[in-house]
């Protein structure tokens, strides 16, 4: 299992778009990736949670948080096996342990527990609640943005992520990241 959760190693730069739901990061990560061309990673917790939805009708419990994690890292292993530049990633292990603190009076699995500190990112880009919220089939959160937003900033804070807080609309948000993305490239080579 182990193996399974750990990141491959690489010289990739690995950019992780992380915070609360509905905050754009999925549209950011796309957009980033577009621009400098190379791979984005989904994020695996939502096409593994649509389908459960989709198929059964049911939401997320505790015994999922194992099989999203693992198929989030294969995803990002995969990625990072295509690139040799940068990858950006729709989420991380880091992330599934926040949201299943929230959801689960504090409980995480301890191999998610383990290799959300043990993985490594060059940049955390935490999106901020500023943007509109757009209901789905998954987003139950709605009126707990603010304390989600603060959960997710204290995590990077207590495992001494490097990170920035992206605001505003899309174009501001995307020019901060390009900045800091270009000076990790830069600081790189």
């Amino acid at each position: 299992m182990e193996e399974k959760l750990r990141q491959e190693p690489s010289d990739c730069i690995r950019i992780v778009l992380f915070g609360p739901e509905s905050t754009g990061k999925t549209t950011l990560s796309r957009q980033l990736a577009n621009h400098y061309n190379v791979s984005w990673v989904p994020e695996y917790m939502r096409i593994y949670l649509q389908n459960k939805w989709n198929t059964l009708r049911e939401v997320c419990v505790y015994e999922d948080l194992i099989p999203i994690a693992t198929g989030q890292m294969e995803l990002e292993n995969k990625a990072v096996k295509k690139e040799d530049k940068i990858v950006f990633c729709d989420t991380n292990l880091l992330e599934i342990k926040v949201y299943s603190e929230a959801y689960y009076n504090g409980s995480v699995p301890e191999i998610i527990r383990k290799f959300s500190q043990e993985n490594t990112y060059d940049l955390y880009l935490l999106t901020y609640i500023d943007t509109p919220w757009v209901p789905d089939d998954l987003r139950d959160k709605p009126h707990q943005r603010q304390e989600m937003f603060l959960r997710f900033k204290k995590s990077l804070e207590e495992n001494n992520c490097n990170y920035i807080i992206l605001k505003g609309d899309s174009e501001t948000r995307f020019k901060k990241a390009k900045t800091n993305i270009d000076q990790i490239i830069n600081e790189s080579k």
